[in-house]
């Protein structure tokens, strides 16, 4: 079985929730959504059951830093990316940044 890879270009943004707790994500959409959507659904047909929140494991790539992590659908179709802060540390990124994003679906 072949792994899908996908690469996404969009800027981190910054979601608070009402208690202050935070947290940066890159949006993944257009054709890219789209193809981990289908995975997600397929996953789901194949093992009768989905994973928490519909998620998607994945294995992302900022850089040279990569790390194991989930996707999360978004109410309008695109995919969350949550990028943690030793990562943004290590890549020198900040709430705007333009950040390119290799996933590897798993």
């Amino acid at each position: 079985m072949s792994v899908a890879q996908i690469t996404q270009t969009g800027p981190l943004w910054l979601w608070t929730a009402s208690n202050g707790v935070s947290w940066h994500f890159i949006t993944i959409n257009g054709e890219a959504g789209e193809t981990i959507a289908a995975n997600e659904a397929m996953r789901r047909l194949e093992l009768g059951r989905k994973r928490g929140f519909r998620s998607q494991k994945v294995e992302a790539k900022i850089g040279e830093t990569i790390w194991t992590t989930s996707c999360f659908p978004s109410d309008d179709g695109a995919w969350l990316l949550p990028v943690k802060a030793p990562v943004r540390k290590a890549e020198g990124l900040a709430e705007g940044s333009q950040v390119q994003v290799t996933l590897a679906l798993i």
